[in-house]
């Protein structure tokens, strides 16, 4: 790939497409009756103008702009229109409390917020921008800010990881070439072009959505299919169908919610689907593919780095490295991304300023993998996660795929807990239909894993405890077994 051009803006690449396509629609807000539609000109101006009203607010370039704003339309409006004129956006879950984001901001330092109205507030004294200011401002047609082009190393936007590791947050840094970065994922994941309209059923704050569901669609001059704010999972693959989609991406916890009530679906214009967020089971995988007749491709990134091992539409379901990623897997099994890997982010937030730790150029990532003689790569989950029983070493992952092909087994995760003794042993949660006697699991796992593999405490619970953006939250697991 060409190294990014300078000098370069993310917004004004974003929106190049304006330029040759403005009638088309860029952007569709999927409600229950209507869609609200906005044509690549229309969302350009709007951007343009959100950037010249922050301005106008007394925000500068350089100034930190927290975002809390739910799935509508101001929140890429906010996100480009500050980036288009230097100011760093900050996205962040609308479902956050006050507590949490006290406990987060502190590091990012934002000037200012615009909020949605309802939304919890962080308890230091910002300038606030209403939604309602914001939507003011898109509909002037003047003035228009004009891009404020630099060098694609500067800083462009910051992310908070999910921490789900570490149970904190961490604020991740990303330069404007971060967006250049992503053309890796068009023929490597996405199999993404100008006529496809795309459907992701996350949350906008969320680096997958943002990335996937907007950025690279209009990128590519495609259409963004948006779920209105407060849209039920349960009626995706009906606006999936009456909208005509041809990409949808989840997480898939949301592909396995909408399993539990369907066999099978008929979404007649999808080409396939996307995935990413937490790992993939090879039963989910089988499950999706029956019920739709398309082809169900995952991807594994990091907010640090978003999605650089994937599978590509047309190749078997296999993990690799996406066609010039810089990134390889240490003797000792650590995914590792070179300083040079253009997606790679400028670093964690220190002070104020990024910090990116390397060990010989090499970021260092707590995710465990093996590399194949084929160059596949089989995840094998994060370093932390990794579990250890009678002195082996086990993958959570491996054991929850074989858990998940047990007869009356939904999802299962797996952790450790200590005997009286101290003694480490594996203990199994999952969502299923009948107690582990009734569904035979001890027999069922013995013919499927080693004995040193199987769990000796089963617990059946209603669901497993997931984040906002639905991630498994392996921490919490020993407290269920507490409790039981």
């Amino acid at each position: 790939m060409q190294p990014c051009p300078a000098p370069f803006n993310l917004s004004a690449y974003v929106l190049a497409r304006a330029a040759d396509a403005p009638d088309k629609i860029a952007l569709s807000i999927l409600g229950p009756a209507r869609a609200e539609r906005w044509s690549y000109g229309k969302l350009e101006r709007a951007v343009r103008a959100v950037g010249a009203g922050l301005q106008e607010a007394g925000l500068r370039e350089g100034d930190r702009l927290l975002l809390r704003l739910g799935n509508t339309v101001s929140f890429p409006l906010a996100y480009l229109g500050a980036i288009a004129v230097g100011i760093v956006p900050i996205p962040a879950s609308a479902q956050l409390t006050t507590a949490e984001l006290d406990a987060m901001i502190g590091t990012v330092a934002p000037t200012a917020q615009v909020a949605a109205p309802g939304v919890a507030l962080p308890s230091a004294q910002l300038l606030t921008l209403t939604e309602d200011t914001l939507t003011r401002w898109a509909k002037r047609p003047a003035p228009l800010a004009d891009y404020a082009l630099g060098d694609p190393e500067r800083l462009a936007y910051i992310l908070f990881t999910s921490g789900t590791s570490s149970g904190q947050p961490r604020a991740v840094a990303h330069a404007h070439r971060a967006i250049w970065a992503r053309q890796m994922m068009f023929d490597d994941w996405y199999g993404l072009g100008p006529d496809d309209r795309l459907l992701h059923a996350g949350a906008l704050n969320w680096s997958f959505t943002l990335g996937t569901g907007l950025l690279d669609p209009w990128t590519v001059g495609a259409t963004a299919l948006v779920p209105a704010e407060g849209t039920a999972i349960e009626a995706l693959p009906l606006l999936l169908a009456r909208h005509d989609a041809t990409l949808f991406a989840a997480a898939p916890g949301v592909l396995r919610r909408l399993l539990k009530d369907a066999s099978a679906l008929s979404l007649p214009k999808l080409r396939h689907t996307l995935t990413a967020g937490e790992h993939l089971h090879a039963t989910l995988r089988e499950s999706w593919e029956a019920a739709t007749g398309r082809g169900l491709y995952e991807a594994f990134g990091m907010t640090e780095c978003s999605t650089f091992l994937s599978a590509r539409p047309g190749a078997p379901a296999a993990l690799r490295p996406q066609t010039g990623r810089q990134m390889r897997v240490t003797e000792d099994g650590t995914i590792a991304v070179h300083r040079d890997e253009p997606g790679l982010m400028l670093g964690y937030l220190d002070h104020g300023k990024p910090s990116l730790p390397l060990t010989d150029d090499w970021y260092l990532t707590s995710d465990r993998a093996t590399q194949n003689a084929d160059g596949t790569i089989t995840y094998l989950g994060r370093s932390g996660d990794l579990l250890n029983a009678g002195g082996y070493r086990i993958s959570p992952l491996e054991l929850e795929a074989a858990l998940c092909a047990c007869t009356g087994v939904s999802e299962a995760a797996v952790t450790e807990l200590a005997s009286p003794s101290g003694a480490r042993y594996l203990a199994a949660c999952y969502t299923g239909t009948g107690d582990p006697e009734a569904l035979a699991l001890n027999t069922q796992i013995a013919a499927r894993l080693a004995p040193y593999k199987h769990p000796r405490r089963y617990l059946r619970v209603d669901t497993l405890p997931r984040g906002a953006n639905g991630k498994l939250l392996r921490r919490a697991l020993p407290a269920l077994f507490e409790e039981s």
